[in-house]
């Protein structure tokens, strides 16, 4: 059972308040046309500070495009986040130093991924264990039902949470699946469980038990945490199209941020002066977000052949040095 501590729901806090405002800032830039895109995570703040404060630092993380709560709280930058959305950058940051994979943009790739890597893991006795980020609209793709069925197969060390947010963009669950993940999971041969998204407590103690349970060779792990995505898709999207007001107001009123800040305050673990400290960090963390944006250098064309391969071969050289040439002589 979670113990649950006043320090632990004051870091949760903090996590969802700092990632809620990044987030804003984030859309905000993509506005003004800063970013090429991006893909809100707003409403979605307990499912991520939840599960990702229930692993270990030298677990490794596979998450989808949306993860940007998870990615702050793993120490990922600002500049590191939104690289990759500025178009500056083939990958933004190290996975190497922050157990954290780059975003994937193409759904339920990640799965994959993640049941390979957990593999590794496997085969090299490692103590720890993967974890894979996907949505509701990811579970209908092929890959991340070949995933959960190698996972349960090979009994590789994986929990896969899956944040059920009720939209697969413009597609409702109910046109989705008939019957909850939770059950097409076991059907795999995976330990799995449902639980409140927008209690970060629960979402806590969940993934820790499940983790746990993994992590001492346990079958794999399907987390189902439900919640909401309080805005579009993305940035391209206007969910105005597809679902009413009263649906939105409904889950409004269930609020993640405001539930945690509710506790804090009924238990006597915080004060106002520790929430002006929040807001305070959080305004900092914008300021920083935006200045780190418009900082980020133009990309090379040079940089594409630099990425293709993990080291350049003699002949990506001298194709790389001919574009260079090439380009030299519109100067």
């Amino acid at each position: 059972m979670l113990d649950v501590t006043d320090e632990l729901v004051r870091t949760l806090y903090r996590d969802m308040v700092l990632g809620r405002r990044f987030d804003q800032e984030a859309y905000s830039l993509q506005r003004q046309g800063e970013l090429g895109l991006w893909l809100m995570s707003l409403g979605q703040e307990a499912a991520q500070a939840g599960s990702i404060r229930a692993l270990r630092a030298d677990d490794r993380v596979f998450p989808s495009y949306r993860e940007h709560v998870a990615a702050l709280c793993r120490g990922i930058s600002p500049e590191e986040l939104l690289s990759q959305w500025r178009g500056a950058s083939h990958g933004s940051w190290d996975p190497e130093r922050y157990h954290f994979h780059i975003y994937s943009l193409v759904l339920a790739t990640q799965t994959l991924h993640a049941v390979g890597y957990a593999m590794g893991v496997r085969y090299d006795a490692v103590d720890s264990v993967v974890f894979s980020y996907f949505g509701d609209g990811a579970s209908s793709q092929g890959d991340a039902n070949e995933a959960l069925n190698w996972a349960a197969v090979a009994s590789a060390p994986i929990v896969f949470f899956c944040q059920n947010n009720g939209w697969a963009i413009s597609t409702p669950a109910s046109k989705q699946y008939a019957r909850p993940l939770t059950e097409r999971a076991k059907g795999f041969g995976l330990d799995a469980v449902a639980v409140d998204g927008n209690d970060v407590l629960a979402v806590h103690a969940a993934t820790q038990r499940m983790v746990e349970r993994v992590r001492a060779g346990g079958a794999p792990g399907f987390i189902e945490a439900h919640t909401y995505r309080m805005s579009g898709h993305s940035t391209s999207d206007d969910p105005g199209r597809y679902r009413d007001n009263a649906e939105l107001a409904r889950w409004e009123a269930h609020d993640p941020v405001e539930r945690v800040r509710l506790l804090l305050t009924a238990r006597g673990w915080a004060d106002e002066d520790y929430f002006a400290t929040v807001a305070s960090d959080a305004e900092e963390l914008a300021a920083r977000t935006r200045r780190e944006c418009r900082a980020l250098p133009e990309p090379s064309l040079s940089d594409t052949f630099r990425n293709t391969l993990c080291e350049e071969t003699e002949a990506l050289r001298r194709e790389r040095e001919g574009f260079e040439t090439y380009l030299e002589s519109f100067l």
